[in-house]
């Protein structure tokens, strides 16, 4: 599986570019917490398994397999965490040793998002370069696929997944059209909003078409279109979405911390 390179360079590249996009507001704080919690959060597990193996408690192994799980580390050691990495927080911006654009530390809520998204990140790159490709998850998604030969093309496949690919352009385009008074926010989340929709619409097309139909056909050609986008939701677009979510507000205003 990946190791410490590959998950603190790609978690501390994607807060790095929050931070100038955001203007701030995805201060180092969030991105020292999340690239923390996308390396050594899940991986608190393998750590203990190996040190048990050194003092012989007998538990390492128990813990490894709950802890290395995104969703088992959000929810057990993620809620103290969270806690903690709100303390430290206060500390860092205390004792000068870490700057924040907005002069106060992190809230427990903003904490509990980039420890979430930090272990949906970990896994994000675990799914897709452990176990020699057989990882669960991959498999999983492979599967989806169609691998029985030449996929036959469908007339219905076609028409299904064209209109909604049209329908997915041409309403883009219809949000994003020249109008003289338009809001950026209103049209962002018009756009994320026909993504989400057409999204959810082609995955019942393929949930349909390997699952609900009789004998099995080829959802989308060969290609595994279901898997993939249920990946990229959980493991790719959810946990930037938990970091924009834990970003401080715009209108917030620095506080003066006691030194």
């Amino acid at each position: 599986m990946p190791g410490p390179g590959p998950h603190l360079m790609y978690a501390m590249g994607t807060g790095l570019a929050l931070t100038t996009l955001s203007n701030g507001r995805f201060s180092p704080h969030h991105t020292l917490f999340y690239t923390i919690n996308a390396f050594f959060g899940p991986d608190i597990g393998s750590f203990s398994e190996w040190l048990d193996s050194i003092l012989g408690f007998g538990f390492g192994s128990k813990l490894a397999d709950l802890v290395h799980h995104p969703f088992h580390y959000v929810l057990f050691p993620g809620l103290p965490l969270c806690l903690l990495y709100s303390w430290v927080s206060r500390v860092l911006l205390q004792r000068r040793l870490l700057d924040s654009f907005s002069g106060v530390p992190l809230t427990r809520k903003q904490c509990w998002f980039l420890v979430s998204a930090g272990s949906f990140s970990h896994f994000f790159l675990d799914h897709l370069f452990e176990e020699n490709g057989h990882s669960k998850m991959y498999t999983w998604i492979l599967s989806t696929g169609w691998w029985k030969g030449r996929a036959p093309v469908n007339p219905d496949a076609v028409v299904v997944v064209g209109l909604l690919c049209i329908v997915l352009i041409g309403g883009f385009i219809y949000i994003n059209r020249v109008k003289p008074h338009k809001s950026i926010n209103k049209q962002s989340y018009q756009s994320v909003t026909l993504i989400s929709i057409v999204a959810i619409l082609y995955c019942l097309w393929c949930a349909s078409q390997i699952h609900w139909v009789n004998p099995r056909r080829p959802a989308v050609g060969e290609e595994a279109d279901l898997g993939v986008l249920v990946f990229l939701a959980i493991y790719f677009f959810l946990p930037h979405l938990l970091c924009i979510l834990s970003m401080h507000p715009r209108d917030l205003q620095a506080e003066q911390l006691p030194l």
